[in-house]
């Protein structure tokens, strides 16, 4: 127990001089128990009887056993599942584990309670002190007071906590198997409180899936009117932008794009018209030009006006023929047979010249009609051109609007998939063995176990005795020689460890006046010279337990909304619990700190450790909490620029980073203060150097001071050895609390930091005995995690 009454012993007392004493051999070992058999037995036979009667005193327990198939493969009832399933064997065993530790949940557990009315079972903290108090007030005909809310919360927390010391929970090596104990007084509660925990854990296991699907629906549909309006506009604007530019097709091509096609080709088709009605002409004009038959053209011949004329002009020729050889020349019917020869011919002449005409007159034509077919195709080919240049944002818009259409289509499928999930158990956990009425109990054990160690135990305990007490008497001096043994020397203390192992037993019947006139206690001296220091108020002593603190999973079970300070995976204080030796102690320092500052609006209290910097830095966050709790508002800051502890929790990948917003930093953009949601705000640790990274924190002191929001300061750190920007830290500082971990030497601990110290150890205002079990070493079973 550290003693600050006393200072602390470097070297140690001087180990008193030991006397010889005088051995056994075995025989005579042998001798002196076989002379005390009968005690020996007697003690043995008492240490029985003993035994067997503290067994049938204790009340026995009965334990029952629920087995789970814990299977992360889920059911494959969807294409596309809500949360991707483990694929390795590693990410297996953590699913596995994390269902295991669910089973042990605050939620599951509350359901266990109200189903199984455990808030009125003697046997978890219920309350039959109230039912007494109401059957008496009964009897008096008064109605008893309806339990208020906080009275309600205290009891279910009450019986929270001795359900989760009842229950144990085993996972099988290598195995997908948990196994459920559950313990009572009563082998019928035992079994029922295993199934109705097996029954909670399943049924909320699928309102966890089902709430998932369910928010993942309303946040899909939520989206989906939004997408909706996107993907209108989007598509009115691409039908305003085809309407504008005359965008007009079909699915394939638009219509001008058509038409410049058709135009080509009867431009084509034109242009093959005109040569041909060229070819055409140019043919009759030869043919007229030359001395031979101008009816030998394709044309004459296929005409049957033609054909008729040629018929009648080889008759008349052939009939004048006849009539030149039989007639004379001057002979009326051979004249009138010649001219109607020469009218005939005239009359095939006058015809090919109108075939002439008609082809000359189809020339112009197809002429003209590919001349008109040039110049609306020269417009189309401008029109095209034009188009081509808005089609770069028609391209655009179309993306748009198949952008849009995609990802509402997605959202819209997505949203009845999820829709369909909330009615979906796709769990593959099951029970393999309900917990059954155990028929033997497993505490305590067998009547005959405990008569035995009862026996052995008593048999050791008498003959030890014996053996002691003869080897006393062997080994005691005779008068004589203890005339002439000199006697040890006492080592000699200090004035004021005398002063007070006087004062102490005579403290009761000393009156007011007489205590107020003892003297103070000087600190202890950290240097070997004997420097006389001047008097310093007695720090206070506090001791965090596990009794005091919650153990969370940190960010397994982390939820949105902000930085959750009793979440980051280290021990916090228990909820609910405001009058403990632990906090009032902490108010106590937090009034001596108020004190010492002298008035001052907000207050420096630094918290220092020679080792375990983890430990300093969970008993810091805990100090800070315990403050908040009692409605101080807290800033935080870390001064261990070296560990960075709080800041590493604080800003770790998957927590909230430091607000842009923030006014108060700490040398840079990465140090600004973060809100939590407990009411406190945390200063990161600055990067530099030491000298730097203090000076920055005396400044954001200097700021938090000035703009007056903040009623406490709490530095984590700085760590020993100080160097000489800690040392101004402290300066600064109006008290310090040394952090003291028991599982090392704690008057070793305290010199270490009062060495470092030096003149500030006269702000020292508080010890906190960290009785935590350290970082390293594995957590037990059957503790309480959230």
């Amino acid at each position: 127990m550290l003693d600050y009454n006393q200072p602390i012993d470097r070297a140690g007392p001087e180990a008193p001089r030991q006397r010889p004493q005088t051995g056994f051999n075995v025989l005579e070992l042998v001798n002196l128990l076989w002379r005390r058999k009968i005690a020996i037995a007697a003690a043995a036979l008492l240490g029985a009887t003993l035994a067997v009667t503290v067994g049938k005193s204790v009340t026995p327990r009965y334990t029952a056993t629920a087995q789970l198939y814990v299977d992360p493969r889920e059911l494959q009832l969807v294409d596309r599942e809500l949360t991707p399933r483990a694929q390795d064997v590693s990410g297996m065993a953590m699913v596995v584990e994390s269902q295991a530790r669910l089973i042990t949940s605050n939620s599951v557990l509350l359901q266990v309670i109200q189903q199984a009315g455990l808030d009125k079972d003697p046997e978890f903290g219920g309350g039959d002190a109230r039912s007494l108090m109401s059957s008496l007030l009964g009897l008096i005909g008064l109605q008893p007071r309806a339990p208020s809310a906080a009275e309600t919360k205290e009891v279910q927390l009450a019986a929270l906590d001795a359900l989760n010391r009842h229950i144990t929970v085993r996972k099988t090596e290598k195995s997908f198997i948990v196994d459920i104990e559950v313990w009572s007084t009563d082998p019928a509660k035992a079994a029922m409180l295993a199934n109705t925990l097996t029954s909670a854990y399943l049924a909320e296991s699928r309102n966890s899936q089902a709430s998932a699907a369910r928010r993942a629906t309303n946040d899909l549909s939520g989206r989906l009117k939004e997408l909706r309006e996107r993907l209108r506009s989007a598509e009115t604007a691409l039908a305003t932008y085809k309407a504008q530019n005359n965008f007009v097709g079909t699915q394939d091509a638009l219509i001008s794009d058509q038409q410049l096609s058709a135009s080509n080709q009867r431009l084509s088709a034109a242009s093959a018209a005109t040569m041909d009605a060229q070819a055409r002409l140019d043919q009759i004009e030869a043919s007229r030009r030359t001395a031979a038959d101008a009816g030998a053209n394709s044309e004459a011949l296929q005409s049957p006006t033609i054909a008729n004329l040629r018929a009648q002009y080889a008759d008349a020729r052939k009939k004048y023929a006849e009539q030149a050889g039989e007639l004379g020349p001057r002979h009326p019917a051979l004249r009138q047979t010649e001219k109607q020869v020469e009218d005939l011919k005239r009359t095939i002449n006058e015809e090919i010249d109108r075939f002439a005409q008609s082809a000359k007159n189809d020339l112009t034509r197809a002429r003209d009609y590919e001349a008109s077919l040039n110049r609306a195709l020269e417009a189309q080919k401008r029109q095209s051109v034009q188009l081509s240049q808005a089609a770069v944002r028609l391209r655009e818009l179309e993306r748009e609007a198949d952008a849009s259409r995609d990802v509402y289509q997605s959202f819209l499928k997505r949203s009845r998939e999820t829709e369909e999930q909330e009615t979906l158990n796709t769990s593959a956990a099951r029970v393999i063995g309900e917990a059954t009425v155990p028929q033997r109990r497993s505490f305590p054990p067998a009547m005959s176990l405990f008569a035995m160690i009862g026996f052995i135990f008593g048999a050791l305990a008498a003959s030890s005795w014996f053996v002691a007490a003869e080897l006393l008497f062997a080994g005691a001096p005779t008068p004589a020689r203890r005339e002439r043994t000199p006697a040890p020397q006492a080592p000699r203390a200090p004035e004021t460890t005398r002063t007070s192992e006087i004062a102490r037993p005579q403290q009761a019947s000393r009156t007011p006046e007489v205590a107020q006139a003892l003297p103070e206690v000087a600190a202890p001296s950290l240097q070997p010279s004997m420097v006389e220091r001047p008097l310093i108020e007695k720090p206070l002593i506090a001791r965090l337990q596990e009794a005091d603190v919650i153990h969370t999973l940190g960010a397994i079970l982390a939820t949105g909304g902000g930085v959750d300070l009793t979440r980051l995976g280290w021990p916090t204080l228990r909820p609910g619990f405001p009058l403990t030796s632990l906090l009032n102690a902490w108010r106590d320092m937090r009034a001596a700190v108020t004190r010492r500052a002298g008035g001052k609006a907000m207050p420096v209290i630094a918290l220092v450790g020679a080792s375990e910097t983890t430990g300093r830095s969970v008993t810091a966050l805990n100090f800070a909490l315990a403050a908040a709790r009692d409605g101080a508002r807290v800033l935080m800051i870390d001064a261990d620029h070296q560990a960075r502890s709080l800041s590493n929790k604080v800003t770790r990948p998957g927590k909230s980073e430091p607000s842009a917003l923030g006014w108060l930093s700490i040398g840079s953009k990465a140090a600004r203060e973060i809100k939590t949601v407990n009411g406190i705000s945390v200063l990161p640790a600055a990067e530099g150097d030491a000298g730097k990274a203090a000076e920055a924190i005396r400044k954001a002191i200097s700021q938090a001071r000035a703009a007056g929001g903040y009623d406490l300061v709490v530095l984590d750190g700085p760590a020993m050895p100080l160097p000489a920007g800690g040392r101004k830290l402290l300066d600064d500082a109006d008290a310090l609390v040394a952090v003291l971990p028991t599982s090392l030497d704690i008057n070793d601990s305290l010199e270490e930091i009062l060495s470092t110290l030096g003149r500030a150890e006269r702000k020292l205002v508080g010890v906190v005995l960290d009785e935590l079990a350290p970082a390293t070493q594995a957590r037990q079973r059957g503790r309480q995690y959230a």
